[in-house]
């Protein structure tokens, strides 16, 4: 058996994995799943008990997630654009997350904690929605102890190696918190270079508010895409000026005349990672020529631009748009036709 040397009295390991949960589930961008493997790990040397290693997991995952929930109910979208604007991850997208819930409803907590994007937005965007008290806490309590309960066990499975690894760093005169430092910088540094190439990638494909009032007022003025999901537009039911409802997942064929001309895209994408995907489906139409408005039409509005409220038929002219079956769920009315038009 092997002597297992800790920096954290056992005695105090319960409350180790707590607050590392529960500082993770409210946004500080601290991995936990090293904590709930360290807790595994000391649950299988007989220095906790997995009950309350398990214990301190969910709950601190259960008050966050409420606080989160709860907040969201407040403050709306005000609080799912600020998470978003400020979160480390590229995967964080309002839009993406609405639409998985859309699709499959609450049971999706139950695999938010393992995908990338969901687990930080899902509780207040649910929190944005009907959805009952009652429902969410069951299905954020199986999603909790799911996701607890991998590293946990995967923890007490590997509990020889882990020692193993945490003698060799003692041997080099470092202790468990200097491991669990590593681990922290290495994963900042990867979420830092990803943004610094996602920030140079985006400064040749988004286009200022004020660059798009001058293509507007040009003689060949661009095509203008809204790819609000559709609960957004009857939330706040104004455009820019012409712009047409968007079809991301149309498998129609472009119209080569649209091949001409400079389209731009804007959305409710406070950090432009839905932009990022909004472009990245418009190329595999080939069309290469397309900016995303920085900051979306907040950032529009924001500049003292005009808007216009949405035609009556905007979401449901059948002469030009009709009801995309995959995003049914969400009722996301768009173009098809008029791409090809």
């Amino acid at each position: 058996m092997w002597h297992f040397p800790v920096a954290i009295p056992p005695s105090l390991g319960v409350w180790a994995v707590f607050m590392s949960v529960l500082v993770t589930q409210l946004g500080v961008p601290i991995p936990a799943a090293p904590m709930l493997i360290f807790g595994g790990t000391m649950a299988a040397m007989g220095q906790a008990s997995y009950a309350g290693v398990f214990g301190a997991a969910v709950s601190a995952t259960l008050i966050a997630d409420s606080l989160w929930f709860f907040t969201g109910r407040t403050y709306g979208r005000r609080l799912l654009n600020y998470l978003v604007r400020f979160s480390l991850s590229l995967d964080t997208t309002i839009r993406v997350t609405r639409n998985t819930y859309e699709r499959y409803g609450a049971p999706i907590l139950t695999l938010a904690k393992f995908l990338p994007g969901l687990g930080l937005i899902s509780a207040p965007l649910l929190g944005t929605t009907a959805i009952s008290v009652g429902v969410f806490l069951i299905w954020d309590l199986l999603g909790a102890a799911l996701w607890a309960s991998v590293w946990i066990v995967g923890g007490a499975a590997f509990h020889d190696q882990i020692v193993q690894t945490i003698l060799l760093v003692r041997q080099n005169g470092g202790t468990i918190v200097d491991a669990f430092a590593a681990i922290f910088a290495t994963v900042m540094l990867y979420r830092w270079v990803r943004r610094w190439q996602f920030r140079r990638w985006l400064a040749h494909v988004r286009i200022s508010p004020d660059q798009l009032d001058a293509m507007m007022k040009s003689n060949e003025p661009p095509l203008i895409f809204d790819a609000r999901p559709r609960s957004i537009r009857a939330k706040e039911s104004h455009r820019i000026a012409g712009a047409r409802p968007l079809d991301l997942d149309s498998p129609d064929a472009i119209d080569p005349a649209l091949l001409k001309r400079p389209i731009v895209v804007y959305c409710v994408c406070p950090n432009e990672a839905s932009a990022k995907r909004i472009i990245g489906q418009l190329h595999r139409k080939k069309l290469h020529h397309v900016r995303a408005l920085k900051g979306g039409l907040d950032a529009w509005e924001k500049r003292g631009y005009p808007v216009e409220p949405l035609p009556p038929d905007f979401e449901t002219a059948k002469a030009h748009m009709i009801e995309d079956e995959d995003e049914a769920d969400e009722g996301e009315y768009t173009v098809r036709a008029t791409l090809a038009k």
